[in-house]
Formats: structure tokens, sequence, C-alpha cells
């Protein structure tokens, strides 16, 4: 019916004139727009102008980068906040005949601020009204608009059983279209996979302003959207996913060891032996440093920490045949509901209450993320000149993740995501920018890391996981194309690229909906 509507919509809209090239213009003639179609009283509940006396709260309440927070970074013209598809369509229309440029935003968590940065006069769409999370627990699936976070998506499903989950991220505060559009891994994803991977439906409004499902989108630009990033072909607004089923009982433990107590060693050995440990036990690791006077001063320590899909007593023999070298006990273990091991990642106390799932806010530092997929062990050489790498910073954080699990069994072409078979860990890397004026010192690190650690990374191409985007890979310049793209593209997609390009191609040739890294029309 909102199609149908819609149609009649841009027949009356025609008649309006095109606003004027300067911004206060383009703005002006967005609201005329929105307000012929919608009415001036919903206009004004919909949408925030810079004079709006809430439109700096609200820019800033999904900001989860504090260095898109300062003053110089470019602001959108208008904040959109629909609660109806019918109103994402309009500001659509509006946005195409005026000129401005659509960025929408779900969680705000991009690492490169994209959801809501732009050097051309934009828009952003905020889906922060449409978060609403229904569960059919005979088919064991749920529909979860794009607006809900995943601690909102898991709590719901606790409430609904206590023996499912789903396999998304560890931070609660992640928006969901962004999370499932660019793959999502979290504490279980080598036995169930991605998030993406666990799509079966979605709702999407393209660049024509037409409401789609699986079945009217068609599967090519339904894989595309499952882990080649949605804002490139329209706005996700809802996604159909399955379930998973998790034991009563799960068991976790976080044990840490620095360098004089054998870290070195331990993390060697970790690196084959994480990614080959059955499917049910996740074992990442965490390297920082630290100042403490028990460690004698500054020095790295690696965490080790772990989630197994079963009981304590089954997890001991299991370490111990595997890992006897980490020394673990079972007073090192501690059982508890899958839903309290999503507490227990995301940073909270496992006593708290559920509710602290729900909560939006989230304290945001300034920092800058880099990503690499390793397939061979660093040798013992490699990780000291890493060491001493990390012991030049002040606040550097790592985060090696596991692969292995269902993960080597799914193709590196079932959806965009290609990074499967043959990667032993990927890596995050993050520094604390500290302050705008600090901030130079820190880049400049993190990218002498990152320069130090290519002989021991993925290469021809060098990969990335898009969710962790990183313009240091490449932008896309103006409508420079697909040759231009290829410098970030094949680095997140490896030779998924290409179709995504062709699919993009098909679905929004003029290239309406772009950003920095956006897949290009082939």
């Amino acid at each position: 019916m909102e199609n149908l509507v819609f149609l009649t919509v841009i027949v009356l809209i025609s008649i309006f004139p095109a606003a004027t090239s300067s911004s206060a213009g383009l703005e002006q003639g967005f609201l005329q727009c929105f307000q012929a179609i919608l009415g001036k009283s919903t206009t004004s509940e919909l949408i925030f102008t810079k004079s709006s006396s809430s439109y700096e709260s609200l820019l800033n309440s999904s900001i989860r980068n504090a260095r898109f927070l300062n003053s110089s970074v470019p602001k959108p013209n208008l904040i959109v906040t629909p609660d109806s598809l019918f109103q994402i369509q309009v500001a659509l229309l509006c946005s195409k005949k005026n000129g401005l440029q659509v960025r929408v935003r779900s969680g705000g968590h991009d690492y490169e601020g994209l959801s809501y940065v732009s050097h051309l006069p934009f828009i952003i769409i905020d889906l922060l009204n449409l978060r609403s999370i229904t569960i059919n627990m005979d088919e064991e699936s749920a529909w979860v608009q794009s607006g809900a976070t995943v601690g909102e998506l898991y709590y719901a499903i606790a409430k609904k059983s206590k023996v499912h989950g789903f396999p998304a991220g560890s931070c609660s505060t992640i928006g969901v279209g962004g999370h499932l559009s660019g793959g999502g891994f979290g504490t279980v994803f080598r036995k169930y996979g991605l998030a993406s991977d666990n799509v079966i439906d979605a709702q999407i409004i393209d660049v024509n302003g037409k409401i789609l499902n699986r079945t009217l989108m068609g599967e090519d630009l339904f894989w595309a959207i499952r882990g080649g990033g949605g804002s490139s072909f329209g706005v996700i607004t809802a996604w159909k996913i399955k379930l998973v089923h998790v034991p009563s009982t799960v068991t976790v433990f976080d044990v840490s060891r620095t360098l004089d107590q054998g870290a070195t060693d331990l993390f060697h050995k970790w690196q084959t032996v994480a990614p080959k440990l059955p499917a049910e036990l996740f074992l990442h690791t965490v390297v920082g440093v630290s100042n403490s006077a028990s460690h004698g001063g500054k020095t790295v320590v690696v965490s080790f920490t772990g989630l197994y899909l079963g009981t304590a007593e089954n997890l001991l023999p299991l370490m111990r045949n595997n890992f006897p070298e980490l020394g673990l006990q079972h007073n090192n273990f501690t059982q508890m509901t899958w839903i309290k091991s999503v507490l227990y990642f995301a940073g909270y106390s496992i006593d708290e209450s559920l509710e602290v799932l729900l909560r939006k806010n989230q304290t945001s530092s300034s920092f800058k993320a880099k990503s690499d997929y390793v397939k061979e062990a660093i040798p013992l050489v490699g990780l000291e000149g890493l060491w001493k790498m990390l012991l030049l910073e002040n606040s550097p954080l790592l985060i090696f993740t596991p692969y292995g699990g269902i993960m080597s069994e799914i193709s590196e072409s079932e959806i965009p995501f290609p990074h499967r078979k043959g990667n032993l860990y990927g890596i995050q890397y993050s520094v604390n920018l500290v302050s705008n004026e600090e901030a130079p010192n820190h880049l400049d690190w993190i990218r002498r890391l990152y320069e130090y650690l290519e002989p021991f990374v993925s290469k021809l191409p060098r990969q990335a996981y898009f969710n962790y985007r990183d313009l240091d890979l490449g932008v896309n310049q103006g409508n420079s194309g697909y040759e231009n793209a290829k410098s970030w593209g094949l680095k997140y997609f490896n030779e998924n690229f290409e179709r995504l390009a062709l699919v993009k191609s098909r679905v929004d040739p003029g290239n309406f909906f772009r950003d920095e890294q956006s897949i290009p029309p082939l």
C-alpha cells in the first residue's frame, strides 16, 4: 500500500520547483517538499534543523567515536527521525529532488563516522524510532528493525527462551542495521557463523522508493546486503533472522599473563591452537600494556578469554589436552546462562539486571582502528618486535579473534564477507587518540604498527574487515568508479567485490547511495 501511495506522491511533488544550490536553499527545499506531503506539524516532529534545540544532542546521541564530536567535523543539514516506512520514502524523494546526500544511521558505531559525516550537503536518516523486535518461537526466527541495538535483540530473545540466542557482536549498543549488513561476529560465530549468515529475509527501500522483501529484491541484492554493507544499496529497515540453540549452561574464563610470565610463548602457541579447537569453544586474546608496579613497570599483558558452550566439567579436560601450558584449573571457570555470558563479554557484571542491555548511551572515546587477517602464525621474533611497538604507546588495544570451526566450512562467496577457510585469526587494532593535540602522534603510531605487521598478515590483497571501516585503505573520489574503489574494495571483499559492483549497477546505477567507501556501480 505504501508503494502505491508513494507513486502518487511522486506525481504530486513534481509540480514543486527545485531548490537553489545554496545550503540554506537545499534545506528549505527539502522542508517544503516534506511538508507538502506530510504536513507542517508532522514535519516539525520528525525533522531537526541546526536551529532546533535538540539537534546537537540528537546528533551526538549515538556517535561512538568522540573524534567526530569535534566542532570542525561537517554536520548534517537536517536529521530525519522517521517512525514509518512512508516517511523514509518521502525523505529519499525530497533528498533526490534537492540534491542532498543521504546517510543512514542505526547505532552509530561505524569507525569512520560515515553514517553521520559527509563533506557534501547531506541529511541523516536516523532509524532510532524503528527498533521493534518480533520473535516467532514456533519458527525460531525474529524480525528486528534496523534501529534496534544488539543488546535489545539479545534481551528480547532472553525474555522468550533460555536456550536460544543469536551469533552477533559483544558490544550491546551496536545498531542492528550496520552490524548485520557488514558481517557481524561475536563469541559464538565459530559455532553458528556470522550474524549475516543467519539472515533469512530483509526489508529494504530502494533508490526508487520501492519497499522490497527478499522475493521482490531478488537473490543478488539479498546476497549483497548480507555482508556487503547496506548503505550502498538502499535503506534496510528490518531483518528476519534465524535464532540458534544454545545450551542451558555455558562456561567462561579469563586469565592474563605478562611477558615475564611467559606471555610470548603462550601467545605463539595460541595462534595455532585456538582455530583448531572445537567450534563450541571460543578462545580469543586481548593484548595491551600495563603500568602496574606489580609487573615491574610497563609491560605487555596478554589476556586469554574463553567462552565454552557447555559445562566446566567438560571444558577442563579439553583445555588440558589442547593447551596445557595455560595451566587452567577448575577455579578459573565460571558457569552461567548464555545471556549472562552476553553481559560478561559486554563488560557488565553478570549479577546486573538484563535491563542493562537496553541502555542506548555509551561513553565515547576518541580512537582510530584498523584490522588484519593472519594465515600463518607470527614467529617469535615477529612477536617480540610487536611487543616493542606496543610499549611505545600508552593505550594500545589489540584483539585477536580465532577463526576455524564453521567459518572454515562456509564458502567465501556464500555472502560478500569472504574471510573464511585459511584464516587463523583476525586482528583489530585500536588506539586512544586522547586529545586533538595529541591525536597526530597516536595516528602515526598505529599506522607504523600496521606497517610493521605487513610481512606477517594476509597478502594480495592484504585483507580487512568491512565493519572495522578504515579510510586509510582508500576512498572514493567523487564518481571515479570501480577501478579507484578497488584499493579498499578488494581488501574487504576479495573476489566478491566485482559481484557487489554489478549488483550496485543494477539497483542504483546513478550512485545515489554513496559515501567514501560505498560500493560503486560497475
